[in-house]
């Protein structure tokens, strides 16, 4: 297995086995699926998104997009308007609300993360935790030389 192999065979499983179930919205009392708060991680509080762009981007169609958005504004946590512009296209705008879940929104669930690292011998911990700051490093250079240098990779 490639060194590519390998990061593109643990992450996917590392995240699946992390990742919130569900976002508790502390203020409006409300749970948010993991779908609906990552939807909200790809918005915006003053730059508009098209509806149809940000279906693309998460791999659904306008329509099922446009179902959850509707539940999303309903609940109060963004709001939809038709662009100015071109009437035919619709763009959304996270609220306040909306805004607070996306940052008290974490990829992966502290709880869960914690769980999986106690799994680990102390040797193996540090090895793995001290990859891993390989790894963010390296991605934080991949993003100070820009995407555009790596071929396959789309913003």
């Amino acid at each position: 297995m490639s060194d590519v192999e390998a990061v593109l065979s643990a992450f996917p499983r590392i995240h699946f086995a992390c990742r919130p179930r569900q976002v508790i919205d502390q203020d409006g009392e409300r749970t948010l699926s993991f779908h609906q708060a990552t939807i909200l991680s790809h918005l915006d509080l003053e730059d508009p998104t098209m509806v149809g762009e940000l279906a693309g981007h998460l791999g659904v169609t306008a329509s099922t997009m446009s179902l959850n958005l509707g539940r999303l504004e309903e609940a109060g946590y963004v709001t939809r308007e038709r662009d100015p512009e071109d009437r035919r296209v619709m763009n959304v705008c996270l609220t306040g609300a909306g805004e607070r879940i996306r940052s008290s929104h974490n990829t992966l669930d502290p709880d869960r993360v914690a769980r999986m690292i106690d799994g680990l011998d102390p040797v193996r911990r540090r090895t793995a935790l001290r990859g891993l700051a390989y790894l963010a490093d390296a991605a934080d250079g991949l993003v100070r030389r820009g995407h555009e240098h790596v071929s396959g990779l789309t913003s």
